[in-house]
C-alpha cells in the first residue's frame, strides 16, 4: 500500500539535464525525489537548490517521491536586494516597486552563468545572471520560455534583478 502526505522542505539539488533532483524534508531530514514532470506540471522547468518547497508525496517501494508541488517560495525581494547588488554591482539601482514585465528567454547558458531575455515588443537584450536566477528560486532558463522580469540599468546596460516563471508571476485575482 502506498502512503501519501504533504511535506515542507528545501530543495537539495535539481539537475535539468538528468530530469530530477531531491528535496530534504524539514521534519524527517529524508530525501524526497523530485522528477522534472512534477516540476513541469507546476509550470516550471527548473528550481534552485535551497528553495523552500511544499509538496504532496507518495511513499513507494523505491522510496518517497513528490507527486505534486503546492508551492515554491523565493526569497523576499527586500531581503535579497543586498545580494542582488553584490551580483550586479553596487551602482545598479533596484526599485522594489518596479513593474513586472513579460519577457521571452533568448538564450541561457548554465555553464557560462548568464543569458539574455527580450521584453515582449522590444528588441534590446536584457542580461540575466545565474545568481539572480538562484535568488529568484530558479536554476536555469530554457530558450523561448516566458518569464516576468524587473529591470535595472547599470553601466553595461539593462539587466534583470528579479526573474519569475510567467505562469507563477501572474496570479489570478480573487
Amino acid at each position: 500500500m502506498e502512503k501519501t502526505g504533504t511535506i515542507t522542505g528545501q530543495v537539495k539539488w535539481f539537475d535539468t539535464t538528468k530530469g530530477f533532483g531531491f528535496i530534504v524534508a524539514d521534519e524527517s531530514k529524508t530525501d524526497i525525489l523530485l522528477h522534472a514532470n512534477v516540476l513541469r506540471s507546476f509550470g516550471r522547468n527548473s528550481v534552485a537548490g535551497n528553495a523552500r518547497i511544499v509538496v504532496k508525496t507518495q511513499e513507494t517501494e523505491r522510496g518517497c517521491q513528490a507527486i505534486e508541488i503546492i508551492s515554491i517560495d523565493s526569497p523576499e525581494i527586500e531581503m535579497a536586494q543586498e545580494s542582488i547588488k553584490e551580483i550586479l554591482g553596487a551602482d545598479v539601482e533596484i526599485d522594489p516597486a518596479a513593474e513586472l514585465l513579460p519577457a521571452r528567454v533568448k538564450w541561457f547558458d548554465r555553464g557560462k552563468g548568464f543569458g539574455f531575455v527580450n521584453v515582449f515588443g522590444k528588441s534590446e537584450d536584457v542580461f540575466v545572471h545565474m545568481e539572480v536566477l538562484h535568488l529568484s528560486g530558479l536554476a536555469e532558463l530554457q530558450p523561448g520560455e516566458a518569464v516576468g522580469i524587473r529591470l535595472a540599468t547599470g553601466p553595461r546596460g539593462r539587466m534583470a534583478w528579479d526573474v519569475q516563471v510567467w505562469d507563477q508571476a501572474v496570479k489570478p485575482e480573487g
